[in-house]
């Protein structure tokens, strides 16, 4: 089905609102789940709100909980999430790196004991409207095998690269997995398989079925060792930087809480060649977009650029929701 924008986030604000939620803290919260759905990322937005009120219920995530500073070294600061909303934690940690580098050319800001951010490009898309770049990542409990392992002991990681160029920015928003638990969860739910091996079965076959990549949880690193490696460093250089919990760590809570997450942002406007790079960009960006494609009648586009089309089309029609998702929101 289609619902407007404005009509789903009334609905889900009224849900968080309920469960004691502050209403502009509820009312972002809400706008980012379903600006996620409306951009085509329905895994990370309106597909993940019932998972999102549990984990409230459950008192993992404390809604009256704001982030709060804790130490500022050079440009960098380190902030305590507090345990509270992940979304809304990360699009303020977000915002104050831009006022950093507002201020100095580049922000960082390290987010420690906050929890699952849900969309990862909404902070990348936030930077890039303030007319920054954007680089964030973020730890995760275990749920990938080191290459060569059998049992999941890192995290896939997600990290973020946004660049600004006029209404359809670069962004790259991607797990250190071949496909994201998400993602592999909307495979198994419309009857699809993988285009390609996401990972192992329990015979330890490589396999594109999704239901059995779930059941093993051994996902397949992006780039087989390459995707490890980097997967290992981002935890640990997040770890490091904000003072919080590592991977392993994490694992040994409970639940997927107490995660540590970084957000930088480089202000382009401060570049005294600042006027050529819209020029720079869009000449590089129309060089790939003319590549010559593989396939008769396909097209070859930049990452970003899918999510433009997916936005204006919610904005069009409204915003698709799985029958299924939306019962499950019915309940809420």
């Amino acid at each position: 089905m289609r619902i407007p924008f404005d009509q789903l986030c009334h609905i889900l604000c009224g849900i968080l609102e309920k469960r004691g939620m502050d209403s502009e803290e509820a009312a972002l919260s809400a706008r980012l789940f379903v600006s996620s759905s409306a951009d085509g990322v329905h895994t990370h937005g309106l597909n993940r709100f019932p998972v999102y009120v549990s984990l409230i219920d459950r008192g993992y995530i404390d809604v009256k909980a704001s982030p709060v500073c804790e130490s500022r070294i050079g440009v960098i600061e380190r902030w305590n999430g507090r345990k509270g909303p992940g979304n809304t934690n990360a699009w303020k940690a977000m915002g104050r790196a831009i006022e950093l580098s507002h201020e100095n050319g580049i922000g960082v800001v390290s987010l420690r004991n906050t929890n699952h951010w849900m969309r990862a490009g909404s902070y990348g898309l936030e930077a890039v409207d303030a007319g920054c770049i954007g680089i964030l990542w973020t730890n995760a409990m275990p749920n990938m095998p080191a290459w060569g392992a059998s049992d999941a002991r890192i995290g896939n990681n997600p990290m973020v690269l946004a660049v600004p160029y006029k209404d359809t920015p670069v962004l790259v928003d991607v797990a250190m997995s071949m496909f994201s638990y998400g993602k592999l969860e909307k495979y198994r739910l419309e009857g699809r398989q993988c285009p390609v091996d996401g990972g192992f079965d329990e015979q330890g076959l490589l396999t594109r079925d999704p239901g059995a990549i779930e059941k093993t949880r051994q996902v397949l690193p992006m780039g087989f060792w390459k995707g490890s490696s980097m997967a290992i460093a981002l935890d640990l250089i997040v770890a490091l930087v904000s003072g919080g919990k590592t991977t392993k760590e994490i694992g040994e809570l409970d639940c997927e809480t107490e995660v540590s997450q970084i957000f930088m942002a480089i202000d382009l406007s401060l570049f005294p060649d600042k006027y050529g790079m819209e020029h720079r960009i869009g000449e590089t960006l129309s060089f790939i977009d003319s590549s010559i494609p593989r396939e008769d009648g396909a097209c070859v586009h930049y990452p970003g650029e899918g999510m433009m089309r997916k936005r204006r089309e919610s904005e069009r029609l409204g915003v698709y929701v799985d029958d299924s998702v939306w019962e499950k929101v019915q309940k809420l």
